[in-house]
């Protein structure tokens, strides 16, 4: 013998007589990662998520969204195409993202202040911050 361990080198594994042999899959689980930080990544994703800040309208802004209004309720029997750009605001955070909507204006209901497209989309008239369309181009609005 010349090394320490020669006397044991070729000797069979022990076995248990009280456990069975752990199999090499659950052997393998006791590497896995850990993550201390439960939630961490997540976090860090929704921090860097960007939002937008919702616009400030100044009046005269907010005068031709309400003629456009007047005449999109005027002319409702002729099923306007219009195309919507309202702001959502963010559930998490502060700001929120600009959403645009095209489609046929059903109905615009004044007392509930939303707009309704045939497709079912319902717009707050508060968020809305710009409307285009072709019905528009014979009118004088500013």
């Amino acid at each position: 013998m010349t090394g320490s361990y020669d006397d044991i080198i070729n000797l069979s594994h022990p076995d248990s007589k009280r456990h069975a042999r752990m199999p090499i899959s659950a052997r393998a689980a006791q590497f896995s990662p850990f993550a201390a930080l439960i939630g961490y990544d997540a976090a860090v994703k929704e921090t860097a998520r960007l939002t937008d800040r919702k616009p400030e309208l100044d009046d005269t802004m907010k005068n031709i969204l309400n003629e456009k209004l007047l005449l999109l309720q005027e002319q409702l029997a002729e099923k306007p195409q219009v195309a919507i750009t309202y702001f959502v605001p963010d559930i998490k955070k502060s700001g929120g993202a600009y959403i645009s909507v095209a489609g046929y204006i059903k109905k615009i209901q004044t007392f509930e202040h939303v707009v309704l497209f045939s497709d079912g989309s319902v717009i707050p008239m508060k968020d809305i911050v710009q409307i285009r369309g072709n019905i528009f181009d014979s009118f004088d609005l500013y």
